[in-house]
């Protein structure tokens, strides 16, 4: 646990999450989302949105994100730079799967007391994905990561 307060550290990590979206080249395939869902370890619930980035290879995205979650005596907040890889198919729904790091930032509140701890943490990501926006997906987390999140969302 670092000794800095919570308000500085969820700046900076703002701000670099800001940049590196930023700094991604604009694509006409570039797109913006919205997501919601539940997890497990911690139980919350959890809201958030992504950017499908840049495709650094072919049907290959790097999709950073950010989810907040609210529940267990606690709130957290998750930095996820996450790389997918869009399967290919013919069909409304595509599938895809993928993972990355994290940066996990948990404020605990407990008997009166208020703790906050900074780790990392890391995502193995499945999903499917409709072309006119709406999605679903699956995270496995590991380290500071919540254990299990399923979701939905939209991407315009």
């Amino acid at each position: 646990m670092f000794n800095l307060s919570t308000r500085t550290i969820l700046s900076f990590l703002m701000a670099g999450f800001l940049f590196s979206v930023m700094a991604a080249p604009a694509s006409a395939q570039s797109r913006v989302g919205v997501r919601a869902g539940i997890s497990i370890d911690p139980e919350q619930v959890y809201f958030g949105g992504h950017f499908d980035a840049a495709e650094i290879a072919r049907q290959f995205w790097f999709r950073p994100n950010v989810e907040v979650g609210f529940g267990d005596s606690r709130t957290l907040a998750a930095f996820n730079a996450e790389f997918v890889y869009k399967v290919p198919t013919r069909r409304e729904w595509n599938p895809y799967f993928g993972g990355g790091p994290s940066m996990v930032l948990q404020t605990f509140r407990a008997a009166g007391r208020r703790d906050t701890d900074f780790g990392p943490g890391f995502n193995f990501v499945a999903g499917i994905e409709q072309s006119r926006g709406l999605m679903g997906e699956v995270k496995i987390g590991a380290l500071d990561s919540p254990g299990f999140k399923l979701g939905i969302g939209w991407t315009w």
